[in-house]
């Protein structure tokens, strides 16, 4: 496991503070991108549950923000991160419609919202470790 799943798997437990599903990606990359973590909390606060609206996936948005802050944001970068999670989850990359795929197969939100944040921190740190990053 990763420095940063581990970090994540903090944040998701928190019983202190709510951490929604960008902030929980964003964050455990905070001080590599040069943010302290109540600064990317506060930038991610408007993307968990798909910008609020059911949108993209909070996490899948965590993990652009990541991209974006270690410049690693090109076109097949973000069309990578998106491919990746479409080939697991039915095409779908929205909160809503990830959600009902999950209902539809007995599954609660909370498990499934966790492993949507580890799974999408898995695959930005393989991104980044394709790079020579760490």
């Amino acid at each position: 496991m990763s420095e940063h799943l581990d970090k994540a798997e903090l944040l998701r437990k928190s019983e202190e503070r709510h951490y929604n599903c960008a902030q929980s990606v964003l964050i455990p990359f905070a001080g590599e991108a040069g943010l302290d973590e109540e600064q990317a909390y506060k930038i991610a606060s408007g993307f968990g549950s798909g910008m609020k609206t059911g949108n993209v996936c909070g996490a899948i948005t965590g993990g652009a923000m990541v991209l974006g802050l270690l410049g690693k944001d090109s076109p097949e970068n973000m069309q990578r991160l998106f491919r990746e999670i479409k080939e697991r989850h039915e095409g779908q990359t929205d909160c809503k419609d990830l959600l009902a795929l999950n209902a539809k197969k007995g599954g609660e939100k909370k498990p499934h919202c966790d492993r949507m944040v580890y799974e999408v921190i898995s695959i930005v740190d393989q991104m980044i470790g394709e790079d020579g990053l760490s």
